[in-house]
Protein backbone atom coordinates (compact mmCIF):
# COMPACT_ATOMS: atom_id res chain seq x y z
CA UNK A 1 0.00 0.00 0.00
CA UNK A 2 1.82 3.32 -0.98
CA UNK A 3 1.07 6.71 0.88
CA UNK A 4 -1.66 8.82 -0.31
CA UNK A 5 -3.59 11.85 0.62
CA UNK A 6 -6.57 9.54 1.42
CA UNK A 7 -5.09 6.74 3.40
CA UNK A 8 -3.44 9.38 5.42
CA UNK A 9 -7.02 11.27 6.09
CA UNK A 10 -8.11 7.80 6.96
CA UNK A 11 -5.17 6.97 9.14
CA UNK A 12 -5.93 10.42 11.00
CA UNK A 13 -10.03 10.30 11.32
CA UNK A 14 -9.04 6.51 13.08
CA UNK A 15 -6.99 8.39 15.38
CA UNK A 16 -9.09 10.88 16.11
CA UNK A 17 -11.93 8.19 16.25
CA UNK A 18 -10.05 6.18 18.58
CA UNK A 19 -8.95 8.91 21.07
CA UNK A 20 -12.48 10.10 21.42
CA UNK A 21 -13.68 6.12 21.88
CA UNK A 22 -10.94 5.30 24.97
CA UNK A 23 -11.30 8.83 26.47
CA UNK A 24 -15.46 8.36 26.57
CA UNK A 25 -14.70 4.61 28.13
CA UNK A 26 -13.01 6.68 31.16
CA UNK A 27 -15.16 8.86 31.70
CA UNK A 28 -18.32 6.32 31.79
CA UNK A 29 -16.04 4.28 34.51
CA UNK A 30 -15.38 7.58 36.35
CA UNK A 31 -19.31 8.46 36.20
CA UNK A 32 -19.99 5.03 37.96
CA UNK A 33 -17.47 5.73 40.71
CA UNK A 34 -18.29 9.69 41.09
CA UNK A 35 -20.27 8.84 44.23
CA UNK A 36 -17.03 7.46 45.96
CA UNK A 37 -15.07 9.71 48.24
CA UNK A 38 -11.72 9.59 49.79
CA UNK A 39 -11.65 9.78 53.66
CA UNK A 40 -10.87 13.74 53.52
CA UNK A 41 -14.18 14.09 51.08
CA UNK A 42 -11.88 14.47 47.94
CA UNK A 43 -13.12 12.37 44.77
CA UNK A 44 -11.76 8.73 44.82
CA UNK A 45 -11.34 7.22 41.94
CA UNK A 46 -9.78 10.12 39.32
CA UNK A 47 -7.63 10.33 35.87
CA UNK A 48 -3.77 10.13 36.40
CA UNK A 49 -2.35 11.25 33.48
CA UNK A 50 -1.95 8.67 30.35
CA UNK A 51 0.14 5.68 29.69
CA UNK A 52 2.82 6.28 26.86
CA UNK A 53 1.69 6.35 23.26
CA UNK A 54 1.50 2.83 21.30
CA UNK A 55 0.98 2.36 17.52
CA UNK A 56 -1.91 -0.47 16.97
CA UNK A 57 -1.60 -1.88 13.68
CA UNK A 58 -5.49 -1.86 11.75
CA UNK A 59 -6.26 -2.28 7.68
CA UNK A 60 -5.15 0.80 6.62
CA UNK A 61 -2.35 0.70 9.00
CA UNK A 62 -0.57 2.27 12.03
CA UNK A 63 -2.63 4.02 14.23
CA UNK A 64 -1.22 6.21 17.37
CA UNK A 65 -3.17 6.65 20.49
CA UNK A 66 -2.79 6.57 24.39
CA UNK A 67 -4.52 5.31 26.68
CA UNK A 68 -5.30 7.53 30.26
CA UNK A 69 -4.69 6.41 32.75
CA UNK A 70 -7.17 5.63 36.73
CA UNK A 71 -5.88 6.00 40.15
CA UNK A 72 -7.76 4.95 43.29
CA UNK A 73 -6.50 7.21 46.04
CA UNK A 74 -8.01 4.96 48.59
CA UNK A 75 -5.26 2.12 47.81
CA UNK A 76 -1.54 1.21 46.54
CA UNK A 77 -1.02 -0.77 43.47
CA UNK A 78 -0.69 -4.02 46.00
CA UNK A 79 -4.04 -3.21 47.68
CA UNK A 80 -6.60 -6.50 45.90
CA UNK A 81 -9.35 -4.04 46.83
CA UNK A 82 -8.22 -1.06 44.65
CA UNK A 83 -10.60 -0.40 41.99
CA UNK A 84 -9.12 -1.16 38.78
CA UNK A 85 -9.77 0.35 35.17
CA UNK A 86 -9.72 -2.39 32.66
CA UNK A 87 -10.07 -1.02 29.51
CA UNK A 88 -12.20 -2.81 26.64
CA UNK A 89 -11.58 -0.52 23.41
CA UNK A 90 -8.08 -0.98 23.65
CA UNK A 91 -6.98 -3.93 26.44
CA UNK A 92 -3.50 -3.62 27.93
CA UNK A 93 -0.44 -4.85 25.50
CA UNK A 94 -3.07 -5.08 22.42
CA UNK A 95 -0.62 -4.36 19.51
CA UNK A 96 -3.45 -5.82 16.73
CA UNK A 97 -6.80 -5.08 15.40
CA UNK A 98 -9.05 -8.04 15.62
CA UNK A 99 -9.27 -7.75 11.74
CA UNK A 100 -5.39 -7.69 11.33
CA UNK A 101 -5.57 -11.08 13.76
CA UNK A 102 -8.27 -12.48 11.52
CA UNK A 103 -6.31 -11.82 8.58
CA UNK A 104 -2.91 -13.59 9.52
CA UNK A 105 -3.94 -16.74 10.07
CA UNK A 106 -6.28 -16.00 6.41
CA UNK A 107 -2.75 -15.39 4.67
CA UNK A 108 -0.96 -18.14 6.12
CA UNK A 109 -3.71 -20.81 4.64
CA UNK A 110 -3.61 -19.23 1.43
CA UNK A 111 0.08 -19.96 1.38
CA UNK A 112 2.14 -17.01 2.11
CA UNK A 113 5.68 -18.70 3.86
CA UNK A 114 6.80 -17.44 7.06
CA UNK A 115 9.48 -15.67 5.64
CA UNK A 116 7.23 -13.09 3.20
CA UNK A 117 5.11 -12.42 5.86
CA UNK A 118 6.70 -8.79 6.20
CA UNK A 119 6.82 -8.12 2.37
CA UNK A 120 3.38 -8.77 2.22
CA UNK A 121 1.73 -7.00 4.83
CA UNK A 122 3.81 -4.11 4.12
CA UNK A 123 2.14 -3.89 0.83
CA UNK A 124 -1.00 -4.11 2.46
CA UNK A 125 -0.87 -1.92 5.34
CA UNK A 126 1.98 0.32 4.55
CA UNK A 127 6.03 0.40 5.10
CA UNK A 128 5.59 1.36 8.91
CA UNK A 129 3.96 -2.24 9.47
CA UNK A 130 6.01 -3.00 12.53
CA UNK A 131 5.66 -6.09 14.96
CA UNK A 132 5.58 -8.55 11.90
CA UNK A 133 8.34 -9.88 11.57
CA UNK A 134 9.07 -13.76 10.24
CA UNK A 135 9.54 -14.35 13.75
CA UNK A 136 6.38 -12.81 14.97
CA UNK A 137 4.91 -14.67 12.55
CA UNK A 138 6.21 -17.59 14.34
CA UNK A 139 5.04 -17.06 17.69
CA UNK A 140 1.88 -16.97 16.59
CA UNK A 141 1.22 -19.44 14.57
CA UNK A 142 2.90 -21.78 17.55
CA UNK A 143 -0.06 -19.79 19.55
CA UNK A 144 -2.56 -20.86 16.90
CA UNK A 145 -1.89 -24.40 17.13
CA UNK A 146 -2.19 -24.41 21.06
CA UNK A 147 -5.63 -23.05 20.44
CA UNK A 148 -6.51 -25.26 18.08
CA UNK A 149 -5.07 -28.09 20.12
CA UNK A 150 -7.42 -26.63 23.28
CA UNK A 151 -10.78 -26.70 20.92
CA UNK A 152 -10.28 -30.07 19.59
CA UNK A 153 -10.23 -31.37 23.28
CA UNK A 154 -13.12 -28.93 24.70
CA UNK A 155 -15.80 -31.02 26.68
CA UNK A 156 -19.29 -31.55 24.49
CA UNK A 157 -21.10 -32.86 27.25
CA UNK A 158 -23.28 -29.87 27.31
CA UNK A 159 -24.07 -29.41 23.99
CA UNK A 160 -27.69 -30.34 21.66
CA UNK A 161 -27.95 -29.68 18.02
CA UNK A 162 -30.96 -30.03 16.10
CA UNK A 163 -29.30 -29.66 12.59
CA UNK A 164 -25.73 -30.82 11.34
CA UNK A 165 -24.50 -29.78 8.03
CA UNK A 166 -21.73 -31.42 6.89
CA UNK A 167 -19.31 -30.57 3.92
CA UNK A 168 -15.81 -31.32 2.84
CA UNK A 169 -13.39 -27.92 1.64
CA UNK A 170 -11.16 -28.36 -0.70
CA UNK A 171 -8.03 -26.45 -0.25
CA UNK A 172 -5.18 -26.15 -1.97
CA UNK A 173 -2.16 -24.52 0.36
CA UNK A 174 -0.80 -26.02 3.60
CA UNK A 175 -2.23 -29.53 2.87
CA UNK A 176 -0.17 -32.68 2.28
CA UNK A 177 -1.23 -34.46 -1.14
CA UNK A 178 -3.33 -37.61 0.71
CA UNK A 179 -5.25 -34.98 2.64
CA UNK A 180 -6.80 -33.41 -0.01
CA UNK A 181 -9.75 -31.30 2.12
CA UNK A 182 -11.37 -30.36 5.35
CA UNK A 183 -13.93 -32.01 6.76
CA UNK A 184 -16.23 -29.54 8.95
CA UNK A 185 -19.51 -29.69 10.78
CA UNK A 186 -21.52 -27.17 11.44
CA UNK A 187 -24.55 -27.54 14.47
CA UNK A 188 -27.60 -25.45 14.84
CA UNK A 189 -28.16 -25.90 18.67
CA UNK A 190 -32.38 -26.13 19.63
CA UNK A 191 -32.56 -21.65 20.28
CA UNK A 192 -31.66 -21.69 16.57
CA UNK A 193 -27.79 -20.81 17.06
CA UNK A 194 -25.49 -21.72 14.12
CA UNK A 195 -22.05 -23.17 16.09
CA UNK A 196 -19.20 -24.63 14.49
CA UNK A 197 -18.71 -28.16 15.87
CA UNK A 198 -15.78 -29.65 14.43
CA UNK A 199 -13.33 -29.93 11.38
CA UNK A 200 -10.08 -32.02 10.64
CA UNK A 201 -8.53 -32.79 7.44
CA UNK A 202 -9.69 -35.90 5.56
CA UNK A 203 -8.62 -37.70 2.75
CA UNK A 204 -11.20 -37.39 -0.62
CA UNK A 205 -14.04 -37.25 1.91
CA UNK A 206 -13.60 -40.92 2.77
CA UNK A 207 -15.93 -42.85 5.24
CA UNK A 208 -13.12 -43.74 7.71
CA UNK A 209 -12.34 -39.69 8.28
CA UNK A 210 -15.90 -38.94 8.59
CA UNK A 211 -16.40 -41.73 10.72
CA UNK A 212 -13.30 -40.62 12.85
CA UNK A 213 -14.75 -36.97 13.16
CA UNK A 214 -17.87 -38.23 14.36
CA UNK A 215 -17.01 -40.76 17.07
CA UNK A 216 -14.29 -38.26 18.34
CA UNK A 217 -17.20 -35.52 18.63
CA UNK A 218 -18.94 -38.86 20.73
CA UNK A 219 -15.79 -39.39 22.76
CA UNK A 220 -15.60 -35.96 23.95
CA UNK A 221 -19.38 -35.73 25.38
CA UNK A 222 -21.82 -35.68 22.14
CA UNK A 223 -24.21 -38.17 23.26
CA UNK A 224 -27.16 -37.02 21.12
CA UNK A 225 -27.68 -37.03 18.11
CA UNK A 226 -29.00 -34.51 15.70
CA UNK A 227 -32.82 -35.03 14.20
CA UNK A 228 -31.03 -34.07 10.70
CA UNK A 229 -27.92 -33.85 8.74
CA UNK A 230 -27.98 -32.08 5.56
CA UNK A 231 -25.08 -33.17 3.08
CA UNK A 232 -24.17 -32.75 -0.90
CA UNK A 233 -23.82 -36.35 -2.78
CA UNK A 234 -20.44 -37.21 -1.13
CA UNK A 235 -21.25 -40.98 -0.08
CA UNK A 236 -18.24 -41.02 2.67
CA UNK A 237 -20.03 -38.89 4.87
CA UNK A 238 -23.09 -40.61 4.98
CA UNK A 239 -22.14 -44.28 5.04
CA UNK A 240 -20.34 -42.93 8.51
CA UNK A 241 -23.15 -40.68 9.71
CA UNK A 242 -25.66 -43.66 9.08
CA UNK A 243 -23.30 -45.88 11.16
CA UNK A 244 -22.65 -43.11 14.42
CA UNK A 245 -25.94 -41.68 13.81
CA UNK A 246 -28.59 -44.77 13.07
CA UNK A 247 -31.45 -42.85 13.95
CA UNK A 248 -31.32 -39.22 12.47
CA UNK A 249 -32.68 -38.23 9.02
CA UNK A 250 -30.80 -37.56 6.15
CA UNK A 251 -31.81 -34.04 3.56
CA UNK A 252 -29.73 -33.75 0.51
CA UNK A 253 -28.29 -29.98 1.02
CA UNK A 254 -30.19 -28.16 -1.92
CA UNK A 255 -27.50 -25.47 -2.40
CA UNK A 256 -25.76 -28.36 -4.00
CA UNK A 257 -28.07 -29.61 -5.71
CA UNK A 258 -29.22 -26.35 -7.24
CA UNK A 259 -25.32 -25.51 -8.52
CA UNK A 260 -25.54 -29.97 -10.10
CA UNK A 261 -28.23 -28.87 -12.03
CA UNK A 262 -27.39 -25.24 -12.80
CA UNK A 263 -24.32 -26.24 -14.27
CA UNK A 264 -25.62 -28.46 -16.86
CA UNK A 265 -27.30 -26.01 -18.26
CA UNK A 266 -25.69 -22.67 -20.69
CA UNK A 267 -24.24 -19.81 -19.02
CA UNK A 268 -27.14 -17.88 -20.38
CA UNK A 269 -29.78 -19.59 -19.02
CA UNK A 270 -28.48 -20.19 -15.44
CA UNK A 271 -29.80 -17.04 -13.74
CA UNK A 272 -33.94 -17.89 -15.06
CA UNK A 273 -33.15 -21.45 -13.73
CA UNK A 274 -31.96 -20.25 -10.78
CA UNK A 275 -35.03 -18.53 -10.25
CA UNK A 276 -36.92 -21.07 -10.98
CA UNK A 277 -35.57 -23.59 -8.80
CA UNK A 278 -35.30 -21.26 -5.59
CA UNK A 279 -39.38 -20.52 -6.59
Amino acid sequence: MFDDQLTEVLRNGARALLAQAVEAEVADFLGQHADLKTRDGHQRVVRHGHLPEREVMTGIGPVAVRQPRVRDREADAADPGRIRFSPSILPPYMRRSKSIETLLPILYLKGISTGDFSEALAALLGKDAAGLSASAIGRLKDGWLDEHAAWQRRDLSAKRYVYIWADGIHLQARLEDEKQCILVLIGATPEGRKELVGFTDGARESAQDWRDLLLDLKRRGLDVAPQLTIADGALGFWKAAGEVWPKTREQRCWVHKTANVLAKLPKSQQPKAKRALQE
